[in-house]
């Protein structure tokens, strides 16, 4: 069958994709007509998916003009709800949660294709019956010991919310510690894991620590490492601590050339404890794999901060765990738990207490940062964002006594040129100067360009090209222009994907140079290794990569840089959200500065995202 009109309009307008065509056609064929209503519902959740939402709302579409008229062209607009659920609910092709349809309706008009319904029951039912306290096997008096040794008492005598993370990751079985940049997520990690092998030291209880990325697993065992040495306890539970971080998909076994993995609920994880680290970044598809392979009685901590940006891929899994947009307080009788086993009076300190345990009890919230003071501008600006009030965000942005952070208006193309020029040239030039690769790469994230987008004028691969032109008209680097030959001396390269027997993960920086012990003065791409050594390698065999003077927002989450310029598009975008700013600015530990308009910038503000899904609603019962 043919795709109706009005989709093969909304096709070549851009609004729907190729697949988009397809799966309404497969729909239609399958169901033996070509109502129009019914393979435009199927077109729309298809792109519903693409765009990163788990299903379609279809109240949000009731009579709402998808395409306005023009060109002899008719508007397409999307039916009133009552006839089209109607329509849907006696389809062949739609069913209702439980059943197994290419589409699902629920009873709130969401429509979910069938796996993404699945994906998100399955997740919800794993976290419902974890959620309940577990602590058979827990000896109460060696962790009040271990909790004092390893939390002396705070200095401000306010609430040691690590030390409340640490207890909450022993009693209970599902775990989420959400914080900001600097907020200690990390190093409560690794006391958290020093409790656990002081209550359960054996051969035979395992724990397993993973990362959504090889850069970020990288970085999780780097941190257990360094935080080892600062933990008060014996040695011997020092040396019993795991550091070894594996890549989601590593840990599950992939199997090539299938989206199944090697453990699942008929094969569970040799595992009694998972930690995975910046959860915000996994997606619901592989959250809700990772949770069937969970043996029953395993427990699964999740660290991350849930105001980030989503996932690449469908869905806001810790946002909608955590029910980001409203406040939740422990249960009365989980604040009496912790006062007794911590010395922690978190009651005082919580608004909203609730009457009964629940998800609530296993979420914690990490206050305080270590990276950013009470007065730091990046602080309060990131603060400011994260709570949409744009009129604090622009007021500090405008400040001109406070020099950490500031916003940069571009009036003309020749006016980001010369911004541009001056920022490359500060902020690359020192790295350029050297050989020394461990000194290279020190110097190199000393300052990031970041996009909001990744095409366009304004977007990281134009930015990227642009860095290029402006260093070799300042003679800092010298790229044939004679040649298509990407590589030269100070090429700094992303790697984008993973490559375990080179053991190179996507986000993973080098920088080319010569190596001194080559006497022809070969090219290598260098790459953080450990202590100060690095690691060299062929640019002919890496993974995939691309240039990285300039990197999109999406792509930063997980890194850090003591500088940071963001570039804003001169046009407002739906990508353009609260929490792409808000994650921006976090990647910067001295200083952030935004090339944008304040009319750009309000607009993300005020946007946020607002990914459809039913776990929200499944966990929080609303």
């Amino acid at each position: 069958m043919m795709p109706p009109n009005n989709l093969m309009q909304l096709y070549r307008e851009g609004v729907l994709t190729e697949i988009d065509l397809h799966f309404a056609r497969f729909v239609s064929t399958l169901a033996a007509n070509d109502d129009a209503d019914i393979s435009l519902a199927a077109a729309l959740v298809s792109n519903a998916c693409g765009n990163g939402n788990i299903c379609l709302d279809l109240s949000s579409l009731s009579e709402k003009t998808i395409l306005e008229e023009k060109n002899g062209q008719e508007a397409v607009a999307c039916p009133p709800i009552e006839r089209w659920r109607t329509k849907l609910e006696s389809s062949s092709v739609v069913g209702r949660p439980g059943d197994k349809f290419p589409l699902i309706l629920d009873n709130k008009g969401r429509l979910y294709l069938y796996r993404y319904w699945d994906y998100e029951q399955k997740l919800t039912d794993a976290i419902k019956q974890r959620i309940h306290p577990e602590t058979a096997g827990i000896n109460f008096n060696l962790l009040k010991k271990g909790l004092a040794k390893l939390f002396p008492e705070s200095s401000d005598g306010g609430v040691n919310w690590q030390k409340v993370a640490s207890l909450t990751a022993l009693l209970k079985r599902f775990c989420i510690i959400s914080g900001g940049p600097g907020t200690g997520k990390t190093f409560t990690v690794a006391k958290i894991l020093a409790l656990l092998v002081e209550q359960f030291n054996s051969p035979a209880f395992k724990i397993l620590l993973a990362a959504p990325t090889g850069k970020a697993a990288a970085r999780l065992a780097e941190s257990i490492k360094n935080a080892k040495d600062h933990l008060n306890c014996r040695q011997t539970v020092k040396n019993a601590i795991p550091q070894e971080a594996l890549t989601i998909h590593r840990m599950l076994g992939t199997k090539s050339g299938s989206p199944y993995f090697r453990f699942n609920r008929e094969n569970p994880l040799p595992a009694e404890v998972v930690v995975v680290d910046e959860a915000s970044m996994v997606d619901l598809a592989l959250m809700s794999k990772l949770v069937q392979a969970l043996p029953d009685t395993a427990k699964l901590v999740l660290i991350g901060d849930k105001d980030q940006l989503a996932s690449v891929e469908a869905g806001a899994v810790l946002g909608d765990i955590c029910d980001r947009n409203n406040i939740h307080g422990f249960s009365t009788s989980y604040c009496q738990q912790i006062l007794e086993l911590s010395g922690e009076n978190v009651g005082t300190a919580i608004d909203h207490c609730k009457p009964n345990p629940g998800l609530h009890d296993c979420i914690v919230n990490l206050t305080g940062s270590y990276r950013f003071g009470k007065r730091s501008g990046i602080g309060e600006l990131s603060g400011s964002v994260n709570r949409g009030n744009f009129k604090k965000v622009r007021d500090l942005l405008n400040n001109k006594i406070e020099n950490t952070i500031s916003l940069k208006t571009v009036k003309s193309k020749d006016d980001f040129y010369q911004l541009m020029t001056g920022e490359i040239i500060t902020g690359y030039r020192e790295y350029l100067k050297v050989n020394d690769p461990h000194q290279a790469l020190k110097l190199f994230t000393r300052f990031k360009l970041l996009c909001a987008l990744k095409i366009g004028p304004f977007g990281a691969d134009a930015v990227n090209r642009l860095a290029e032109q402006i260093l070799i008209e300042k003679d800092l680097i010298r790229k044939d222009r004679l040649y298509d030959n990407r590589w030269y001396k100070g090429r700094p390269v992303l790697i984008t994907s993973n490559d375990y027997n080179l053991g190179l993960f996507n986000g993973d920086i080098g920088i080319t140079l010569p190596d001194h012990g080559s006497d022809r003065g070969e090219l290598y791409v260098f790459f953080s290794g450990t202590d100060e050594e690095s690691r060299r390698f062929s640019p002919y065999i890496l993974p995939e990569h691309e240039t990285v003077y300039a990197m999109t927002v999406h792509k930063s989450q997980g890194s850090e840089f003591e500088n940071v310029l963001l570039i804003l598009p001169d046009r407002d975008s739906p990508v353009l959200t609260r929490e792409l700013i808000y994650t921006a600015i976090t990647r910067a530990r001295k200083t952030i500065k935004v090339l944008g308009t304040e009319a750009i910038m309000e607009s993300a503000v005020s946007r946020k995202i607002e990914r459809k899904s039913g776990l929200r609603d499944a966990l929080w019962g609303v």
